[in-house]
């Protein structure tokens, strides 16, 4: 007579089936060098960096010859939806049963510490290049984590002081209501203050906002001289256009203290024009930049933003990095990583021993119609913006590893 429990495997039987298939999948891992990125490639950041992103990873590791260490590089690649559970358990998924060696953060800051964590637990390398919380490199900063691109002190000094310079002394700020919105909000403060001025409203609006008409308002009825747009991607775009729409432009000047290529090439040079911005990189800054920026376009039909530079860059150091020690090992690429001279198509700088890579930044306008010669010809460069000006030092930084 049939008995259903006749075929139930022994539980001993079931162990070590797992046993062998987790070995097996370890073996299979073992056999390339995977990487594992993860970004927002469905929201509102997926534009500046998203597909793009990967696809200027994939550069890196063709133009790198395909292979480390005699092993083929893999990457692989997931949509974290900016929620920081997903890239917590991907990223731990990708460690575990695909064998990845290195992880690399896209956009969102939430999003990286999450990933940081998982970098932590399993002694692997994370680079950082969408998340631009100053935090990453300070009071959070890890020996395993590189944050590659910017963030929020360096761009808000390189704007902040500026904009003083120029005059612009009373500020109001419109706020994105998480982790990076808020670090930007300290750090912008900061600056205004130090060059004597003051914030007489800073307003919080919700991440991914529908209607910015409110927050406006409050803003507006400041009355100070400068509209500060502390948010980025979808956000600052949406909050750009209904201060044109509502009438807040012409009685303040607005900031953008974050801004991507993709982004202006939405708006246009009519509604993007004059603004003034930092930026870790763009286009049309060397020659190098400029045959860089012909292939990905060749590959993607886009052009690239600062964040895809980056992306393509920072994997490319890792490889070299990797191939000087000569081993995966995450504590000691990392050591090689910090005495290393990087110098190539995204900038020219060195990692500190808390995991910034300090670099020059550029001050940047966008051009009017009238200015603009060529499709693309986008931004006019106001002035090269030294690394060791903007970057935290190792007293502001506060970072408990760097001794």
């Amino acid at each position: 007579m049939f008995k259903p429990s006749s075929l139930a495997l022994h539980p001993a039987m079931t162990a070590c089936a797992l046993a062998c298939s987790l070995l097996a999948a370890t073996a299979h891992a073992q056999d390339k060098v995977r990487l594992g990125f993860l970004t927002d490639m469905s929201s509102q950041y997926a534009d500046g960096d998203g597909k793009g992103g990967a696809a200027a990873i994939q550069m890196a590791i063709d133009d790198f010859g395909g292979k480390l260490l005699g092993k083929p590089i893999e990457l692989i690649s997931a949509d974290h939806q900016n929620k920081a559970d997903i890239a917590s358990t991907k990223s731990r998924e990708w460690v575990d049963t695909q064998g990845v060696q290195l992880l690399i953060a896209g956009t969102n800051t939430a999003t990286a510490l999450a990933m940081g964590q998982v970098a932590n637990e399993k002694k692997r390398v994370l680079l950082i290049n969408g998340a631009y919380s100053s935090g990453i490199t300070g009071a959070n900063c890890s020996p395993y984590w590189v944050h590659y691109n910017s963030d929020t002190t360096a761009i808000a000094r390189g704007t902040g002081k500026a904009v003083a310079e120029q005059g612009g002394k009373n500020w109001a700020l419109l706020v994105s209501d998480y982790t990076f919105g808020h670090t930007l909000e300290n750090d912008i403060t900061k600056v205004i203050t130090a060059n004597g001025g003051q914030v007489l409203k800073s307003v919080r609006a919700p991440f991914h906002a529908n209607d910015f008409s409110s927050y406006l308002m409050q803003v507006q009825a400041s009355k100070a001289q400068i509209l500060g747009l502390a948010n980025a991607g979808g956000d600052f775009m949406n909050s750009l256009k209904a201060a044109r729409e509502f009438g807040v432009t012409p009685k303040m000047k607005p900031v953008a203290l974050m801004v991507f290529a993709n982004e202006v090439e939405s708006l246009g040079l009519k509604l993007a024009g004059g603004l003034m911005f930092t930026d870790s990189w763009f286009w049309d800054r060397t020659p190098e930049a400029r045959k860089w920026t012909d292939r990905f376009y060749a590959k993607t039909g886009k052009m690239p933003t600062s964040l895809h530079a980056s992306d393509y860059s920072s994997a490319m150091s890792y490889f070299k990095a990797v191939e000087k020690a000569q081993t995966l090992d995450a504590d000691k690429v990392m050591a090689t990583l910090k005495s290393m001279e990087l110098n190539d198509m995204f900038g020219k700088g060195k990692i500190q021993p808390n995991g910034r890579y300090v670099h020059d930044m550029y001050l940047l306008q966008v051009k009017t119609p009238e200015e603009s010669k060529a499709k693309h010809d986008s931004f006019k460069l106001i002035k090269e913006l030294p690394g060791d000006t903007l970057f935290a030092s190792k007293e502001e930084a506060n970072c408990p590893i760097w001794k």
